[in-house]
C-alpha cells in the first residue's frame, strides 16, 4: 500500500494551484484547485476529470489557464487514482458519477461544468444523466456517451480500444505490469495512443504518470473501470445503467475529438449526438491523437474557454 509521505511527493506536485482532500460518497478525494483569491468567490466551479492512466496532473496546463480566465478550476483524482482513496469496490458509473457530485457539494457548490477526458469523460456523461442538477454544462475529449460505447463493444470496438479493453480483463498481470516501473507499459500505452510526433509523452510525463500507478492498488483499482464495462454486460447493475443513460442528456455538451486519435474515432463522438436533447458543440483537434490536454494544450484551452464563454451566466452555482 502507498505510504502517505509516497503520497506527497508523487502527487501533490507544486504549481500555480493549492492541494487538499475532501470527503465524499463515503471515500476521500484528492483535488488540485485554483489558488485562494485568485477568482472570485463566485466564480463558476469547472471540474476537471483525467483519463487513464493519469491523475489530475494531466490538467496541470488547463488550471491556470481556467483560474485566469475567472473560472474556479479544480481538477480530481478520480476513486482509485492519485491521492485518492483506493477501495476495494466502487468502480462502476452509478458510484463513480456520485463522487463527482459528492466532490462539487463538498466544494460548498450546487453545480459544476464537467470537463473529461477518456475515462475521466466517461463518468463525466454518466454524471449528467445521473444527476442532472449539480452538471450544468459537459465537456467531453476524446470520450464518446457511455451507449456509443457498449454498441460498439457490442460491433467490435476501434482495433486500438478493443485490444486494449480486452488485455486488462486478465487477472493480475496487466495491474502488475502496470506498476512495474521498469516494465514500460505506461510509457508504450501513452505513446500508441498520442499522435505521431506530437512531442507526448515526454520522460517527464512517463515518470510522473509511472510514479503514481505504481503507488498500489492504484493500478488494480484503475483497471477495475474496464472490467466493470465488460463484466456488467450481463449483470443487472448494467443493464439498469443502460436505461439510465438512455434518457438524454439536457445540459450543453462539448465534444471534442483529436484528428489522429487512435482509439476513439471521430465519428464515434458524432454518434453521440442522438443521446443529447441540448445543444452540442462537435471540434476537431488538428493533429492530435487521445491525450490531447497534453498533446496540444492550447488548442484544447482555446476551444474550453471559447465554449465557456457563450455558456449562460454560472456564477454563483
Amino acid at each position: 500500500m502507498a505510504r502517505p509521505g509516497d503520497l506527497t511527493r508523487v502527487v501533490e506536485l507544486p504549481g500555480p494551484w493549492t492541494h487538499r482532500h475532501v470527503a465524499a460518497n463515503g471515500a476521500r478525494f484528492h483535488v488540485a484547485e485554483s489558488e485562494p483569491g485568485q477568482v472570485a468567490a463566485d466564480a463558476p466551479l469547472v471540474l476537471l476529470l483525467h483519463g487513464f492512466p493519469q491523475f489530475w496532473w494531466s490538467w496541470r496546463h488547463q488550471l491556470p489557464a481556467l483560474a485566469g480566465a475567472g473560472y474556479h478550476a479544480v481538477a480530481m483524482d478520480l476513486r482509485g487514482y492519485g491521492g485518492s482513496d483506493k477501495t476495494r469496490d466502487g468502480y462502476d458509473p452509478f458510484t463513480l458519477a456520485g463522487d463527482v457530485v459528492g466532490v462539487v457539494k463538498a466544494l460548498g457548490r450546487r453545480q459544476a461544468v464537467l470537463v473529461g477526458q477518456g475515462w475521466g469523460g466517461y463518468v463525466a456523461w454518466a454524471a449528467a444523466v445521473l444527476h442532472p442538477r449539480e452538471v450544468s454544462a459537459l465537456a467531453v475529449v476524446s470520450a464518446p456517451h457511455p451507449t456509443v460505447v457498449q454498441h460498439a463493444f457490442r460491433r467490435g470496438l476501434h482495433g486500438e480500444a478493443l485490444r486494449h479493453v480486452l488485455t486488462m480483463q486478465l487477472p493480475f498481470l496487466p495491474e502488475r505490469q502496470l506498476a512495474d516501473p521498469h516494465g514500460g507499459r505506461v510509457a508504450a500505452h501513452l505513446t500508441s495512443w498520442a499522435a505521431p510526433g506530437s512531442g507526448f509523452p515526454d520522460a517527464e510525463a512517463v515518470t510522473t504518470y509511472q510514479s503514481a500507478i505504481s503507488l498500489w492498488p492504484a493500478s488494480h483499482c484503475a483497471l477495475e473501470y474496464h472490467r466493470w464495462l465488460v463484466r456488467s454486460r450481463l449483470r443487472n447493475d448494467g443493464r439498469a445503467f443502460a436505461r439510465r443513460l438512455a434518457e438524454p442528456v439536457r445540459q450543453p455538451v462539448l465534444a471534442l475529438s483529436g484528428e489522429l486519435d487512435p482509439a476513439v474515432p471521430r465519428e464515434a463522438m458524432r454518434r453521440s449526438q442522438r443521446y443529447v436533447a441540448g445543444p452540442m458543440t462537435e471540434r476537431t483537434l488538428p493533429g492530435v491523437g487521445h491525450f490531447a490536454p497534453e498533446e496540444d494544450p492550447e488548442a484544447l484551452t482555446a476551444a474550453l474557454l471559447d465554449w465557456l464563454a457563450g455558456l449562460p451566466d454560472l456564477r454563483g452555482r
